[in-house]
């Protein structure tokens, strides 16, 4: 069973968000793009390495993806996911992108003999070159988009000068991560009613 990788992992390791239900998530959490430029968190080796290392007890075994891939299916993911929260249509391209990556590794499941009895297994193909880390983020987005109910929990965090996106299981969630945009909010809150005009500071 995987195990969903740690916030606080994560941000140990230079990473700001993640620990998504969905690692598609968290991989699109690795470009900031409301910053000018847009910072990518994966944009050394050693970061990259870091975040595919604490990724991986959520995904297939194998290498990680090669950079060129791994920044086009990241950014097909966030125009299909911003598409569907601005309520227009995702380009072509990045369905297409998605769902070649999703393909490119396609999964069975095959029964494994041990000592304690038959057990069941999911076999990824990658015979043909594909990437298991890559399809398994891409098919994630695939169910992700193709269920409704789940996709309503789909958010962009409340904090006008942050991009990043996360399912919300818990409806008042606004903030991407408490400890970095919901304490920023809590902190303006707190500097607008100690400094209101006729604020005594009693």
């Amino acid at each position: 069973m995987a195990i969903r990788v740690d916030l606080a992992e994560l941000q140990k390791a230079g990473f700001p968000m993640g620990g998504e239900p969905l690692v598609a998530l968290d991989l699109v959490d690795t470009l900031m793009a409301v910053a000018e430029p847009s910072t990518d968190l994966l944009d050394s080796p050693g970061a990259a390495a870091s975040w595919w290392t604490l990724q991986s007890r959520s995904l297939p075994p194998g290498p990680a993806p090669e950079p060129a891939a791994t920044r086009r299916l990241r950014a097909a993911i966030r125009d299909a996911l911003d598409a569907h929260l601005e309520g227009r249509p995702a380009h072509p391209t990045s369905l297409d992108d998605i769902n070649a990556a999703a393909a490119a590794a396609p999964v069975s499941r095959r029964l494994v003999m041990e000592a304690g009895g038959i057990r069941s297994e999911e076999r990824w193909h990658t015979e043909h070159g594909g990437n298991a880390a890559l399809a398994a983020i891409a098919t994630e987005v695939v169910k992700l988009l193709a269920d409704p109910e789940r996709l309503q929990m789909l958010r962009r965090c409340a904090n006008p000068s942050c991009s990043m996106l996360f399912l919300a299981e818990n409806k008042r969630r606004k903030w991407c991560a408490s400890n970095i945009c919901g304490n920023r909010a809590r902190v303006a809150r707190h500097y607008q009613r100690t400094h209101a005009p006729g604020n005594t500071g009693t």
